[in-house]
């Protein structure tokens, strides 16, 4: 299979004149030239223009890549083995870079080679997420890492919604609502449990046709698991809650469901900026969340205290809230200063 340098360039996010640049210096040939004179490019092609493209960002000038590629007795597998060991040494934002180059050398010493469509998959996935994530964020990120087994649990995942979705089964089937369930689970894993990360991901497929191409997660997959998930909560709130108010739920849940990631951000923001829950802007965050709570829980304090009570007693509906046990205390705090602060004019 050969692929044109105008797709090679596109793929691999440079100008077609780099690659040119490239050919003129003898850093990259192309494989050959079809009918028309256009230059073609291979499988070895694209895997040296991998390690360019590493090397470069490493830091190293184009001649001495070249250098390093044009040695006969240096392999790929131990020209990524030195990289990694110089990277080691660097500054925290290359270590991204090297969790890239550990993963295709363990790939090539367990002679799982990757074909010529993973390589320009990944260079594809390395753009897109070098564009929405800033290298300290990628260091984080479990899902910027070229882990193979990470992909095939997703694409495991994605298969089954669509099984799912295929059969016409409802959202509040069991069956649904645990793979939503599992799907919560690794994403908040993959997401290393920062919530910022969740949104910009978000943000990411929504903007990257690519992406979604690619990792099969469409509008209809997510919002078929959003639906799912949220069966499983309101079947745990039927327990709790009476036939109106699981009513009101049931019709307001969905209402401002998308406002939650953000909060939750500023939620873990404010912890680790060791901001008061007393504060100024403490209290606006407290007040943002009152707000969203009530939005499909209402206004009564009886039902609120249902839901309270239903959250200390079910573990899973503190699954995929990204809330941690300390940014948990940290709302609890600021929502108290809210609450005492209410009570205060009519307790005079």
């Amino acid at each position: 299979m050969l692929i044109q340098v105008g797709e090679l360039a596109r793929r691999a996010g440079m100008t077609v004149r780099t690659l040119h640049h490239y050919e003129q210096t003898g850093l990259l040939m192309p494989s050959a030239r079809s009918a028309a004179g256009y230059r073609l490019y291979n499988l070895a092609a694209v895997q040296r223009l991998h390690m360019i493209k590493a090397l470069a960002q490493a830091g190293l000038e184009l001649a001495t890549i070249k250098d390093h590629l044009d040695r006969d007795s240096l392999s790929l597998s131990d020209l990524l083995v030195q990289q990694i060991a110089t990277l080691d040494t660097q500054l925290r934002t290359i270590s991204t870079l090297r969790e890239r180059l550990v993963t295709l050398r363990d790939a090539l010493g367990g002679g799982n080679e990757p074909d010529l469509e993973s390589w320009l998959q990944t260079l594809e996935l390395m753009k897109m997420y070098d564009r929405w994530f800033s290298p300290q964020e990628l260091q984080g990120l479990p899902f910027a890492e070229q882990d193979e087994q990470r992909n095939q649990v997703w694409l495991a995942l994605v298969a089954e919604v669509r099984e799912l979705i295929g059969e016409g089964c409802p959202e509040d089937d069991p069956r649904a609502m645990a793979l939503a369930t599992r799907w919560m689970e690794r994403l908040e894993q993959d997401t290393a449990g920062r919530p910022e990360f969740l949104t910009r991901l978000n943000e990411m497929h929504a903007a990257e046709p690519q992406m979604r191409a690619q990792t099969g997660i469409t509008a209809d997959v997510i919002d078929y698991i959003t639906r799912a998930f949220a069966q499983s909560k309101l079947v745990i709130w039927a327990r709790y809650l009476d036939a109106d108010e699981l009513a009101f739920t049931r019709e307001h849940y969905f209402d401002r469901l998308m406002e939650w990631p953000v909060l939750v951000t500023q939620l873990h923001q404010a912890c680790r900026d060791r901001l008061d829950p007393a504060s100024d802007a403490g209290q606006v965050l407290a007040r943002q969340w009152l707000a969203l709570f009530q939005s499909y829980a209402g206004t009564s304090p009886a039902t609120q205290q249902k839901f309270r009570v239903a959250m200390e007693r079910e573990p899973h509906l503190m699954k995929g809230t990204w809330m941690t046990p300390e940014v948990l205390s940290w709302l609890q705090q600021a929502i108290g200063v809210m609450m005492t602060q209410a009570r205060a004019p009519a307790s005079r």
